[in-house]
């Protein structure tokens, strides 16, 4: 089978002492990104739509549903590491900014902001992967998703021990094939064609 990781469009930003646990929407240009990705995905066979249960995971997949004519289902094994913060600032943002944050993120240092240890998220990872390969054999799975969820999962096909090891842009897509054997190589690596070939004529 094959799972098509797919990251989350751009999310609003939310500044931290809300309070509550962040979960942001996507922003106008996140929303675009999500339909011009929806429109590249309307040509291939894809037989479901799985969705963190994240807003701005939700808000990427439910374009991509529609115009494949089946229902998003949330999968809680694919939530974001994070999901407990009370604020989201974007990676981008933390490494142009040098935040201690970002450092925090890249060490593995994740309990310093309030979210799951590193081991403990990618055991919950390789869980779902198990779990979406043995429920889907032979079919091809969107899991929108988020980008720590999508480099743990790439990782421990690709032996690479670092939590975090690449920035997958949003709405990118990552392509890997299963088996219930337990065989698993990675297709492809941060797919953005469906921005960058639609950019000229939408512009």
């Amino acid at each position: 089978m094959e799972i098509v990781w797919i990251r989350h469009g751009e999310p609003e930003r939310i500044a931290p002492g809300s309070g509550v646990a962040a979960d942001p929407q996507l922003t106008a240009a996140g929303r675009e990104q999500a339909k011009r990705l929806a429109e590249w995905l309307a040509v291939e066979e894809i037989d479901a739509v799985l969705s963190s249960p994240l807003r701005r995971a939700i808000d990427t997949a439910t374009p991509v549903a529609e115009i494949l004519g089946v229902e998003v289902e949330t999968f809680e094994g694919i939530v974001e590491y994070d999901r407990d913060s009370d604020h989201y600032i974007p990676t981008e943002e933390l490494r142009a900014t040098k935040d201690e944050r970002w450092t925090a993120m890249v060490e593995g240092r994740w309990d310093e902001f309030g979210a799951e240890l590193p081991e403990i998220f990618r055991a919950r990872v390789d869980e779902a992967v198990n779990a979406i390969v043995e429920r889907f054999p032979g079919q091809r799975v969107a899991a929108v998703c988020h980008g720590g969820v999508i480099n743990v999962a790439l990782g421990s096909v690709l032996g690479i021990p670092q939590p975090l090891w690449f920035e997958p842009g949003y709405t990118s897509m990552s392509r890997m094939f299963a088996s219930r054997a337990g065989i698993r190589s990675v297709a492809s690596l941060n797919e953005l064609a469906h921005l960058q070939a639609t950019r000229r004529v939408r512009d």
